[in-house]
């Protein structure tokens, strides 16, 4: 497939862009700064776009057969939540106006429900320094669900999904819709490395079409 991946620099980008490209798919990765794209492909293409700017995200996905965002409005900018709203929807006007016929959005694990109607983004323990971004994609997602028109997915990441826990591929995991997915040690875990395997699963055989849904071990 053609695929034009927002954020292809970043944590969760770079492991999508190397998954994608082993599977022998063509990727246009979107992003801000090109010179921080290192990986050397044929099937790879780099493009400069500023996600804030709807038109700019049209033209830079047009022609691709899916839009994959990995976008992140950074954990130390100070306007996190607006701005991460701002270029959220953006992306997604963007791809509206383009020919893409798939939309997925790799969110946040904040708004995953721990308990019957509770989100893990509003109970007393979750760490401040996620909140504001926590917030906002939860808060998008909420937005995403009045979508009509594109074929959208929203995917969020395990509650243990940083460096930390990353450097494995193993292919495997399972998946959940609005709940964790726990393990037998009762955590909620996932490498970034099988993250991507989970997204380009989900690009290549679709089974959460206008869904969230998440994984993990």
């Amino acid at each position: 497939m053609k695929i034009a991946l927002v954020g292809a620099s970043g944590f969760v980008g770079t492991a999508i862009l190397k998954e994608a490209l082993n599977r022998g798919h063509e990727v246009t990765a979107i992003v801000r700064n090109p010179e921080k794209i290192t990986v050397k492909n044929d099937h790879l293409h780099v493009e400069k776009a500023d996600v804030l700017d709807a038109a700019q995200v049209t033209k830079a996905v047009n022609g691709s057969d899916a839009v994959i965002s990995a976008y992140n409005s950074g954990w130390a900018n100070p306007d996190m939540y607006a701005e991460f709203i701002k270029g959220s929807e953006s992306i997604q006007h963007g791809t509206k106006h383009s020919d893409a016929k798939r939309y997925i959005v790799i969110g946040g694990a904040g708004s995953l429900e721990v308990a019957p109607g509770i989100q893990a983004v509003d109970t007393p323990d979750f760490p401040a320094a996620y909140k504001a971004g926590a917030t906002a994609a939860r808060d998008y997602l909420n937005i995403l669900k009045e979508e009509k028109e594109l074929n959208w997915t929203f995917f969020s990441p395990a509650f243990e999904m940083g460096p930390h826990t990353s450097g494995v591929r193993t292919g495997n995991y399972r998946t959940s819709l609005d709940t964790p997915v726990f393990n037998a040690e009762g955590r909620s875990i996932l490498s970034v490395e099988d993250l991507a395997v989970v997204i380009i699963d989900e690009l290549e055989n679709p089974k959460h079409p206008k869904q969230r849904f998440t994984a993990g071990y």
